[in-house]
C-alpha cells in the first residue's frame, strides 16, 4: 500500500540554497521503427496542498497532496525528524485531476476533493478513511463548520458536498448553481445557524447560499452587482459570514446570516476565524508543538524544520516516486539540444541528444510558446504573458526581474489579463520583432497581441477590441511587406463565457497596427491552431485540429482544403502546440496525436511517415535527421529516413 523509504539527518543552518541542478544521463531506449524514448524531462512532482501536523504517536510529519503528469496520485507523509516517508496511493481512479483545494481539520483530518472523489486521510492511522464518489469533478474551495462538518464546493457548475466525520454521514448537494461558463467557486464559509455560503466566479461573480438541510439555493447578489472577478466569502469570529461581490476595499460588504442578506453602509470590523484551508498552494508550517515547517522541496527531497525556541534548524532528505511533470513547449535551441519547460512544478529542461544527457532548472512562469531565432530561445509565458530570452551560449542564471544578467533574461513581464495564456510566438524574419499571441486571463473573452521589439524594448499590447471583439490570436505567420496573417480562437480564458461563434483569419498590419481584412474562411471552426509559411503569398494552416488548408494571402482565398481526421487523425496539441516541423533541406512534417505525417508542398498530399508507439503530444522540432515530441512527462524522437534523391 505505501513505499517506506529512509533517509539521514543533518543540522544546519539557515539560509539554505538549492544547488545547481546536476546533469544526468537519459539512458535513451529504443522502441522500434525509428522511435525513441529518452526518459523524462523532469523527474519530480508538485505539491498540491502541504500541511505540518502530527501522527498518532505525537510524532510530527509533513503531509503533502503528491501531483505529476498522470494526476494527483498520492499522499506523501514525512517524519519531520527522521525524513522518513511513506506513499499512500490515491484510492480512487484520478482520471489525471488533482487537488485545488484541502483542508486540515481540528480534529487533526487531511480532506481533499477531486477526479469526482471526496476523501479523508488521517495521519493517525496513515491511511485513507473515507472515500466517496461526487458529482463532477474537483473543490475550489473547502472548510469546517462549527460541529466539525466538512465542506467542499467544486468547479464547474458550484457542486457541494459535505461529510460529517463523526457520523460518517456524506451529503452530495450536485450542482446548485448553473452557468454557460466554467465556475472556479473559490471561497466557502459556513455561519453558527449551518448555513453555507458558496462565492463562484469569475466571469460573473455570485454568491449563494445554501440551505444545509433542504438543500435549496438561493442566489444574494443582484444581475448590476455582480462583477467580471471572484467574491469573497469570509467566516467572522462573530458566527457570520461577509461577503463581497468582487475583493477590495471600494467594494461593499454585506453580511450573510442564517440565509439573509444584509447590504451594509461600511465595511464590517472583521475578525476572521481561522481555517487550515486553502487553495492548491496551501503550505501549513505550524507544527503541534511549535516548530515550523521552513522548506518541503521535491525538486531536491529536502526538508528543513526551525525550532524558534532554540534558532536551531534540522534538514532531513526524504524520498517518493514520481512519473515526471508534464511537458509544456519544447523546440531546438541554437546549441544543438531540445530544450523546453515542464509544468508543476515549472521548470526548463534541456537534453543534449550528443551526449544522451538531461539539465533541469527551476524556471520563471510555465514555458507555453517557445521559437529559437537570433542565436537564441525565446518563450511566452503563463500566467503573466510575459516574455523571456534565453542565451544558450551563456551559463545558466535564474531568471530575477532586477538582474540584466539573468538567463533566461525577463524582457518583457506582464501581458495578463489581456493575453495570459500564450498560444503562437513568431521571431519576425526582421530579426527585431517578436509577436505573442494566446487567451485571456481567468472568466475573460478576448485576448490580445502583444508586439515587441528586441532592440528598444518597446512593447505594445493590443486587446481583443483592437483586432477581433471576443477573439483570441491563436496562430501567426509573417507575410511580405510587413504583414502578418493571424489565426482566431472563440475560446474564452479559463472560465470565461464563449461570445463570439465562428473563428476567422485576417491580415494584420505591422506599420498600423490595424486589421486590413478579416473573414471566416471555413464553416463551423473554433480555432486555427497552426500556421507555416510556405512559397510566395502561400501559408499553410491548421484548423480545429482536423482540417489543412493551403491560403492564399495574396488572394485572400483558400486554394486547397483538407480534412485530415478520417485518415490521420487530429494533429497534436498543447497550449502552444508547435504541429509543423520542417527540416533544413525544406521537408515539412505534421505531429498528428498517432504518428508523424509528411507534407509535400508541390502535389499537398499528405502521407503518414510512421505510426508512433505512444500518442504524440506536444511538439516539437527537428534536430540532426529527428523529429522530437513529448508524450506525458517523457521525450520522444523518430529517425526519419533517409531523403530520395
Amino acid at each position: 500500500m505505501y513505499r517506506q523509504l529512509v533517509h539521514g539527518t543533518t543540522w544546519v543552518a539557515l539560509p539554505l540554497l538549492a544547488a545547481a541542478a546536476p546533469m544526468v544521463g537519459a539512458a535513451t531506449v529504443d522502441l522500434g521503427n525509428g522511435f525513441r524514448d529518452h526518459g523524462v524531462a523532469t523527474p519530480v512532482s508538485n505539491h498540491r496542498g502541504t500541511v505540518a501536523t502530527a501522527d498518532g504517536q505525537g510524532r510530527n510529519v509533513v503531509l503533502v497532496w503528491l501531483f505529476d503528469h498522470t494526476g494527483g496520485y498520492a499522499l506523501l507523509s514525512i517524519d519531520a525528524e527522521t525524513g522518513q516517508s511513506r506513499q499512500v496511493a490515491m484510492p480512487f481512479p484520478t482520471g489525471g485531476d488533482c487537488p485545488y483545494a484541502s483542508v486540515l481539520s481540528r480534529q487533526n483530518r487531511f480532506y481533499t476533493h477531486f477526479g469526482n472523489h471526496f476523501v479523508e486521510y488521517d495521519p493517525a492511522v496513515g491511511e485513507f478513511t473515507f472515500v466517496s464518489k461526487t458529482a463532477p469533478q474537483m473543490a475550489m474551495s473547502m472548510t469546517e463548520d462549527d460541529q466539525g462538518v466538512i465542506w467542499s464546493a467544486s468547479y464547474p457548475q458550484s457542486g457541494v458536498v459535505s461529510y460529517n466525520p463523526a457520523t460518517k454521514e456524506f451529503r452530495d448537494y450536485g450542482h446548485i448553481f448553473k452557468q454557460n461558463w466554467a465556475q472556479y467557486p473559490r471561497a466557502v464559509a459556513t455561519d453558527d445557524t449551518g448555513w453555507v455560503y458558496v462565492g463562484t466566479g469569475s466571469t460573473a461573480s455570485q454568491i449563494i447560499a445554501l440551505d444545509p438541510k433542504t438543500g435549496a439555493a438561493t442566489t444574494v447578489l443582484e444581475e448590476a452587482e455582480r462583477k467580471q472577478a471572484y467574491p469573497v466569502v469570509v467566516r467572522d469570529e462573530n458566527g457570520k459570514v461577509y461577503g463581497q461581490a468582487a475583493g477590495g476595499k471600494d467594494n461593499p460588504w454585506i453580511e450573510l446570516y442564517g440565509g439573509k442578506a444584509r447590504r451594509l453602509e461600511a465595511a464590517p470590523e472583521r475578525r476572521p476565524k481561522a481555517y487550515i484551508a486553502e487553495s492548491q498552494s496551501l503550505f501549513h508550517r505550524a507544527f503541534p508543538d511549535g516548530k515550523v515547517l521552513r522548506v518541503c522541496d521535491l525538486s531536491r527531497r529536502r526538508l528543513v524544520v526551525e525550532n524558534p525556541a532554540t534558532g536551531e534548524s534540522k534538514e532531513v532528505t526524504f524520498d517518493y516516486t514520481s512519473e515526471g511533470a508534464h511537458l509544456m513547449g519544447m523546440a531546438t535551441a541554437p546549441n544543438g539540444t531540445i530544450a523546453g519547460g515542464t509544468a508543476f512544478p515549472m521548470c526548463f529542461f534541456s537534453y543534449d541528444p550528443a551526449t544522451d544527457a538531461w539539465q533541469n532548472h527551476p524556471c520563471m512562469g510555465q514555458w507555453n510558446a517557445v521559437t529559437p531565432g537570433n542565436n537564441r530561445y525565446y518563450v511566452g509565458m503563463y500566467t503573466s504573458g510575459g516574455l523571456l530570452e534565453w542565451d544558450p551560449s551563456r551559463p545558466w542564471v535564474p531568471t530575477d526581474a532586477k538582474n540584466p544578467e539573468s538567463n533566461p533574461k525577463l524582457i518583457h513581464a506582464n501581458s495578463s489579463p489581456t493575453l495570459m495564456r500564450p498560444t503562437c510566438l513568431l521571431v519576425h524574419p526582421d530579426g527585431k520583432t517578436l509577436v505573442l499571441g494566446g487567451t485571456p486571463g481567468y472568466g475573460r473573452t478576448g485576448g490580445g497581441m502583444l508586439i515587441f521589439d528586441l532592440p528598444t524594448g518597446e512593447a505594445t499590447l493590443l486587446t481583443h477590441e483592437q483586432l477581433i471583439e471576443h477573439h483570441s490570436v491563436n496562430s501567426v505567420a509573417a507575410l511580405g511587406n510587413g504583414k502578418l496573417l493571424v489565426g482566431s480562437t472563440v475560446s474564452a480564458g479559463s472560465g470565461g463565457e464563449r461570445k463570439a461563434s465562428l473563428a476567422e483569419l485576417y491580415i494584420f498590419d505591422m506599420a498600423t497596427r490595424k486589421i486590413e481584412w478579416r473573414e471566416p474562411v471555413l464553416p463551423g471552426i473554433n480555432g486555427y491552431n497552426a500556421m507555416l509559411k510556405g512559397p510566395g503569398d502561400l501559408v499553410y494552416v491548421i484548423a480545429d485540429r482536423r482540417h489543412l488548408i493551403v491560403f492564399d494571402a495574396a488572394r485572400r482565398t483558400i486554394v486547397h482544403q483538407q480534412d485530415l481526421q478520417p485518415s490521420f487523425g487530429l494533429t497534436n496539441s498543447q497550449q502552444g502546440p508547435r504541429v509543423f516541423v520542417t527540416t533544413p533541406e525544406g521537408d515539412i512534417y505534421l505531429l498528428m496525436v498517432k504518428g508523424i505525417a509528411r507534407f509535400d508542398p508541390k502535389s499537398y498530399e499528405v502521407s503518414m511517415v510512421a505510426e508512433s508507439p505512444v500518442a504524440i503530444g506536444p511538439g516539437g522540432d527537428y534536430l540532426n535527421g529527428r523529429i522530437y515530441f513529448g508524450n506525458g512527462s517523457h521525450l520522444y524522437s523518430y529517425e526519419l529516413p533517409a531523403r530520395q534523391p
